[in-house]
């Protein structure tokens, strides 16, 4: 992932079956602590229940505990939140789910 001109986030497509499952490696480039991690592991999964979809995200990483681990479980709750909003309206509820400052 790029922000401006510098790369957080580099990695790969481990498995994809459509549109059912897709993992993804992938390491933080932008956080020293997070970087010395290494590589974390995310497989999101698609299953259909009646009129619905459930989606299953799974993020680990070879190392107990874990700084990305800790980071990551409160960005996905935002991204679900802004992406189930959108599917929903067409538009997003929050605009700057990654506030700069230490508000939570």
């Amino acid at each position: 992932m790029v922000t401006g001109r510098q790369i957080t986030d580099s990695g790969e497509i481990v498995e994809a079956e459509p549109p059912r499952r897709l993992v993804i490696r992938w390491q933080n480039q932008n956080k020293p602590e997070l970087k010395a991690e290494g590589a974390s592991q995310c497989t999101m999964e698609l299953e259909p229940i009646g009129t619905a979809v459930k989606l299953c995200i799974t993020h680990n990483i070879e190392r107990d505990p874990s700084k990305l681990i800790v980071a990551v479980s409160g960005g996905w709750p935002k991204i679900m939140s802004n992406l189930k909003s959108l599917l929903e309206t067409g538009s997003t509820v929050l605009q700057d789910p990654y506030p700069t400052s230490n508000q939570r």
